[in-house]
């Protein structure tokens, strides 16, 4: 619409009042008066001596006309044809400068310089400080940065002097009860037995008590009987189950790949069982770190923590083939990034990819440094058989591959003349917008005809059978022989060896085309592709790849090679940033960055660990933003308690079990959520300072898990492959690309939630209407709506009616009385008995209504969804 010529444009310019006419008889234009010192401000700091952003240099005529990556950007005498003069109008994006628009007197200057043939004097030396392209400034800390209380180390506070005898004998209550003293709030009494029997089990296990686990712990009145209750939790092998689901979501555990493909990860699962076991053992949460960090480095690597390293893999991966958009592996840096920030660190580290960080004292220096830690990475699927069964199964792939390159690359040569012919018609299919950007040359797109023409092209092939159709009848038949040769030759591959998803470091390089038949993307292929590994198998030690500074983030404006490092403002002394393995494979890298963050000094780790756990028990962290202990993130309420807690879970050998039950043998965590008083609602209504227990609605994973025990269908087998619940057929034929397994309903699919098979692309509708979270992103604490279609799902949700006949089944066999069945229905569904009215109302209802409709109604009730 616009440039198409200069009357056209300047109207259009002068509508939106950039245009500043030139007084009658003003000056002419001088570059070395009106244009050299915009340049020298403005523009060289990315197009000069230091680096050029896009391979435009700025310095002198002649590298400006000749451009940089999108061809010249100036046309002298055409400023609606000029890319410099669009760019810094705002008429194309990215608006230029990055760093904010020139004032309009001075674009209009640009456009009359370049109006006039764009005269231009010497070269351009920048009189700006520019540190030499191979060397960056390190950044200056401000005196100030390590004073914000997330930056300073954690110190152990004195436990505060409590008269009263409840809020005396345990240090969390008595932190607790310093705060309410202070604002006049009343704490809450204690809630009754049945309702904290309840509440364990479904805290720690995620799963409702059967009437007999509730006699059980009822017939025992001693003081002992509840941290007796929480050992024995904590000892269940379902313990793992419910708190290993807390931090997949840190974690972003999938079983495939997202975006449009969605491919299978076949052994991802592997990951998920890890985590289970490591919550179900109690593995300190500093070795845990490690070993997901670095469990390739570690002197006592195992298969444990080989299948481990699945936590920094677990990143969602655009296409089958990341050679064909280097980007992409700078994305799942970043994504690496965020998710220990975000997940470890309690900090947005990612926001600092393109620029300092806006709120908080964290560099481009830090990010790129941090990348440097984590970049020589490499996607790996760690066999878990003994080495020389592993180097033997490889050896016999690799001989196959070599016999089958050269039968696929004479494939590709005899379909090489028709490739272009035959794509060019499936374009023709495209609306007239995407064609036209499409035949644009590259470097004359604009950035939206870029992104339009990437996806296009990256997206559509033409299939063998598409060929077939045009080959001549001899190359058909030839094609035909070298696919049958392919066909024998696969046939001999050996059965596949179990492997884990995982990463270790390697020779990061694109790979050339694979031996294989260049698979059209969603159709027929349905596992995700490794690619870029090459591991380190020579002699000598490992060199790990140069890892560059990006200008704005930018992988064409690379500027010098940076070593790894962690963020000033986080650093006490001067850490180790490698630590090399005696192996000789990696670089350790990455177990130095996991010993940094389980060094004793680091002030976050463990902060935002145990306000995590403190979360999960209580409904809200010390502090409530759990991913953000920045700037803009909340402020802890209880910072003193916050600072206790960590030093005393570092000191007890970083045991999350131990942890559970000092959290959970408070009073604090033992009072009753029934209690409202009007002057504690007027001083904090939102219950910030815990003067009650607070309601939380269970997660979507937990309500399908309490169905089914309560039903009495819950399979409790242990580990193993996802599962496919059923899915309706609707839902089925939404599904473009991946796997979604057709499975029976019944005990193979009436296993624990966490067992679901996790499908980016199709989340699990009855996860998702009780917000399930984006499964591609770390998640740190899931949203919690009130919606119509939670109370739809559970009234008409054919997997819910199931099971509430089975519900109804169960009671029939214990009892043929109604009153009794009624008791009965009401313990095994929360856990006590009913009331009078409710009795009353039961009865009535079951005079008119069959058994499985009054248990369809329990499965409906707020307390049967909500932990209390």
């Amino acid at each position: 619409m616009y440039g198409r010529g200069v009357g056209g444009l300047l109207s259009w310019l002068w509508l939106c009042g950039l245009v500043v006419q030139p007084a009658s008889g003003a000056e002419p234009i001088s570059f070395a008066r009106d244009i050299r010192p915009i340049l020298e401000a403005r523009c060289l700091k990315c197009h000069g001596a230091s680096m050029q952003a896009g391979r435009l240099d700025l310095r002198s005529r002649a590298s400006a006309l000749k451009g940089g990556e999108r061809g010249p950007v100036i046309k002298p005498g055409d400023p609606g044809q000029s890319a410099l003069f669009r760019r810094v109008a705002g008429l194309e994006k990215p608006a230029m400068p990055i760093d904010g628009p020139l004032a309009r007197p001075q674009v209009e200057l640009i456009r009359r310089w370049i109006e006039a043939g764009a005269p231009w004097e010497g070269e351009i030396q920048s009189s700006m400080p520019q540190p030499p392209a191979n060397q960056i400034k390190v950044p200056e800390l401000p005196s100030a940065a390590r004073s914000f209380w997330a930056f300073r180390t954690p110190v152990r506070p004195q436990i505060p002097t409590v008269s009263d005898p409840r809020w005396s004998a345990h240090p969390i209550d008595a932190f607790l009860k310093k705060e309410w003293d202070a604002r006049g709030l009343i704490p809450a009494p204690a809630a009754d037995r049945v309702t904290l029997v309840r509440r364990a089990y479904l805290d720690l296990l995620g799963l409702p008590p059967a009437p007999e686990q509730i006699d059980q712990f009822l017939r025992d009145p001693s003081p002992e009987a509840w941290p007796k209750l929480i050992d024995k939790l904590l000892a269940s092998p379902h313990y793992g189950e419910r708190w290993g689901r807390h931090w997949l979501d840190v974690a972003r555990y999938a079983d495939s790949s997202g975006y449009e493909h969605d491919y299978d990860r076949p052994n991802a699962w592997r990951y998920r069982d890890y985590v289970i076991r490591s919550f179900n053992r109690d593995t300190p949460f500093d070795r845990f770190l490690l070993e997901q960090i670095a469990g390739d480095e570690l002197e006592d690597e195992s298969t444990e923590t080989l299948i481990a390293t699945g936590f920094l893999r677990n990143y969602a991966k655009v296409g089958f083939r990341e050679k064909d958009n280097p980007q992409f592996r700078f994305d799942y840096l970043d994504d690496m990034i965020a998710t220990l920030g975000r997940g470890v660190m309690g900090l947005t580290l990612h926001c600092a990819r393109c620029h300092d960080h806006k709120f908080d004292p964290i560099f481009q220096y830090d990010y790129y440094r941090l990348q440097a830690s984590l970049f020589s990475y490499v996607e790996v699927d760690h066999p878990l058989v003994p080495r020389a069964e592993a180097e033997a199964y490889s050896a016999k792939l690799e001989e196959i591959a070599r016999r089958i390159q050269p039968l696929q690359a004479r494939i590709r040569e005899i379909e090489s003349p028709y490739r272009e012919a035959l794509l060019q018609e499936k374009y023709k299919k495209f609306p007239p917008h995407i064609q036209e950007a499409i035949n644009t040359p590259e470097h004359r797109r604009t950035p939206g005809q870029v992104l339009l023409a990437n996806q296009i092209i990256r997206t559509t092939s033409v299939s063998s059978a598409e060929f077939d159709r045009v080959l001549k009848p001899a190359e058909l038949a030839e094609k035909k022989r070298l696919q049958e040769a392919i066909r024998a030759l696969e046939q001999q591959k050996p059965p596949p060896i179990p492997s884990a998803m995982g990463i270790t470091d390697g020779d990061y390089r694109f790979a050339p085309d694979g031996p294989g038949d260049e698979p059209a993307p969603g159709k027929g292929v349905k596992q995700e592709a490794i690619e870029g590994s090459f591991l380190h198998r020579g002699p000598g030690r490992y060199q790990p790849p140069p890892a560059y500074f990006l200008h704005h983030g930018d992988m064409q404006s690379r500027g010098p090679e940076m070593r790894p490092g962690f963020p000033l403002v986080l650093t006490r002394g001067n850490p180790a940033v490698e630590l090399p393995p005696a192996h000789g494979r990696t670089s350790g890298r990455r177990l130095a960055l996991a010993k940094w963050l389980v060094s004793p000094d680091h002030p976050l780790t463990t902060r935002v660990i145990v306000n995590r756990i403190w979360h999960h028990h209580f409904g809200r962290g010390i502090v409530g933003t759990l991913d953000n202990f920045g700037h803009t993130g909340d402020r802890p309420t209880h910072p003193e308690l916050l600072d206790w807690l960590a030093l005393e879970f570092q000191q007890s050998g970083w045991s999350m079990k131990r942890l559970h039950k000092l959290i959970m043998t408070s009073a604090a965590y033992q009072m009753s959520s029934a209690f409202a008083p009007e002057s504690n609602l007027a001083k904090d209504a939102a219950n910030l300072y815990l003067w009650r227990f607070r309601p939380q609605r269970l997660e979507a994973e937990v309500i399908r898990d309490s169905i089914l025990a309560v039903s009495g269908a819950l399979n409790p087998a242990l580990e193993g492959p996802p599962i496919f619940p059923k899915l309706a057929g609707d839902v089925l034929k939404s599904m473009r690309n991946g796997i979604w397994q057709t499975q029976p309903e019944g005990p193979q699919t009436w296993r624990r939630s966490i067992y679901v098979y996790r499908k980016r692309g199709l989340p699990f509708p009855f996860f998702e209407v009780f917000d399930l979270p984006d499964q591609s992103l770390t998640c740190s604490r899931r949203n919690v709506s009130t919606v119509a279609t939670q109370a739809l799902t559970l009234l008409n949700n054919e997997f819910v009616v199931e099971q509430s006949r089975r519900f109804a089944e169960r009671v029939r066999r214990l009892s043929a009385d109604p009153s009794e069945q009624l008791v009965l229905a009401y313990r095994l569904a929360v856990g006590r008995v009913p009331d009078a009215t409710e009795r009353a109302l039961g009865l009535r209802f079951l005079e008119s209504n069959s058994l499985e409709d009054f248990t369809h109604v329990l499965f409906n009730l707020s307390e049967f969804v909500y932990l209390r």
